[in-house]
């Protein structure tokens, strides 16, 4: 690939690539999916502000990864509980235990 106009590696061009060697594969996102571009300073913070509303109002996090995993039943809830436990002084341990007790 060689950089855009921008001087930057623009995801079109990659899909673009993808698609002339026929292994472009496309998958709707559903609600509850947002694109956050993050490509400069600007839209990096829209970004974190983004997230910062949407779980200060929801009351959930974006991308728990220990969350997603214990909810897809790659480790229990005893586990999901011990990874908890050094984060207890943390908001985010917190909302594990939460998670762990069906929040």
């Amino acid at each position: 690939m060689k950089p855009s106009a921008r001087g930057e590696i623009e995801i079109t061009s990659i899909n673009n690539e993808y698609l002339r060697r026929g292994t472009l594969t496309v998958e709707t996102m559903g609600r509850g999916f947002a694109w956050l571009d993050t490509g400069n300073h600007d839209s990096l913070l829209d970004a974190a502000d983004f997230v910062c509303a949407f779980q200060k109002r929801q009351g959930l996090y974006i991308s728990c990864i220990e969350e997603i995993a214990y909810k897809k039943g790659f480790i229990t809830r005893n586990q999901l509980l011990k990874l908890a436990e050094p984060l207890m002084k943390t908001e985010y341990g917190k909302y594990l235990v939460e998670v762990a007790n069906g929040l």
